[in-house]
């Protein structure tokens, strides 16, 4: 049989010619995929961050700009998915017009990462004391080292880290507060600057009203020793709260005046991990109070000398995320778990990786740069 089949014979007058796009045409879909790439890629894989205040010096200073990576812990899927490109939770050149709406909230997930926070981390999370009424992922991002994790028992006995009873190793440069005795001659502020201090590393002037006591805010140990040999100095000693001194930031975490507790004498406490069961009482309540009741969104009552969750009579609770301590490494001049209590695992963005630009303000042209810092990997 012979099959045919008539096909429609088109001339050239039938095409439809396709017009080329438009220098503008062009122009603005460049950019579309340029925002969305970029969005993709600072929301799921690596986000840069500057570091704005002296919480963790010396081993992050102010005015560096780091890469935080958002794949080692596993990427947070967006909590509040309708939110400005590039802005966090104000529009830019704006100080409180909101970037985002909350008129679509998901449930916290996160993506597999390569590998869990582990202590000693640097890690970059969003603040859980901040007191805007803002979602998880538009409050303030904060960075310090993780020093215990979920399950740990943290104490913290004359400034030193002990966790699970084990003594934890300090920061290559942790900084403390040091109490200063001289001779009462003052101290030449260019020697100072040599070994990278500067007036404002010194508290107010006259601070003990003696002219032969200084308090300098912070110093790692290496800064400490060589101002033991300048010849103003007598002594120099470290300024650690002794236990039971009361706190001068005013009350810890979980502001109960009755612990005693104080920045350099802290604890034992226990971080709470998901899936384990504690018995709850009067005495721990305050503890836990707060992951119960704002962190895992449980309603939270205390009747008499009995605790109600959700209504009904509660003498244990099973946690439903990991929490973890952060603390700065410029130990006293940081605030951090210390005062605000656990870092939820919802609350946490990323690890951070390494330093790409350091500027210094107080610096001139190319003297800004701190070129030494440059790339530098983050420990």
């Amino acid at each position: 049989m012979n099959w045919k089949f008539r096909t429609k014979q088109h001339t050239g007058q039938d095409k439809k010619v396709r017009k080329p796009k438009s220098k503008t045409r062009e122009w603005v879909d460049a950019v579309v995929f340029a925002v969305i790439a970029a969005t993709i890629i600072r929301t799921f894989f690596i986000e840069a961050y500057t570091i704005p205040t002296p919480s963790m010096e010396k081993s992050l200073l102010v005015g560096d700009f780091l890469f935080v990576s958002k794949v080692n812990y596993g990427p947070r899927v967006p909590m509040t998915p309708l939110a400005f490109p590039f802005a966090h939770h104000t529009m830019p050149l704006t100080r409180d017009a909101k970037s985002y709406s909350t008129a679509i909230q998901l449930p916290y997930y996160r993506l597999p990462g390569f590998e869990d926070i582990e202590r000693q981390d640097v890690v970059v999370f969003n603040y859980p004391a901040d007191p805007e009424d803002r979602p998880v992922d538009k409050r303030e991002n904060y960075i310090k080292r993780c020093v215990a994790i979920a399950g740990d028992t943290l104490q913290i006995i004359n400034a030193e880290i002990y966790v699970n009873g084990v003594k934890q190793p300090e920061p290559e440069d942790m900084e403390s507060s040091y109490i200063v005795r001289t001779t009462g001659e003052d101290f030449n502020y260019d020697a100072l600057r040599n070994l990278g201090l500067s007036k404002d590393d010194l508290g107010p002037n006259n601070y003990y009203r003696n002219k032969s006591l200084y308090y300098f805010k912070s110093l790692t140990d290496e800064q400490a020793a060589a101002l033991r040999k300048f010849g103003n100095v007598n002594s120099i000693e470290p300024n650690i709260l002794a236990k039971n001194e009361p706190e001068p930031q005013g009350t810890v975490f979980p502001s109960d005046t009755s612990l005693h507790w104080n920045r350099d004498n802290y604890g034992p406490i226990w971080l709470p991990k998901q899936g384990a069961t504690v018995p709850l009482n009067l005495d721990n309540l305050p503890f836990y109070e707060r992951v119960i009741s704002y962190y895992e969104g449980n309603e939270l009552e205390v009747r008499g000398s009995e605790i109600y969750i959700n209504g009904a009579k509660a003498d244990s609770y099973t946690f439903e995320m990991d929490y973890y301590f952060m603390m700065g490494d410029n130990r006293h001049n940081s605030l951090d778990s210390r005062y605000w209590g656990f870092v939820p695992e919802d609350h946490v963005v990323g690890k951070a990786l390494f330093i790409w630009m350091s500027w210094d303000k107080d610096e001139t042209f190319l003297n800004k740069i701190r070129w030494n810092r440059l790339f530098n990997g983050i420990d």
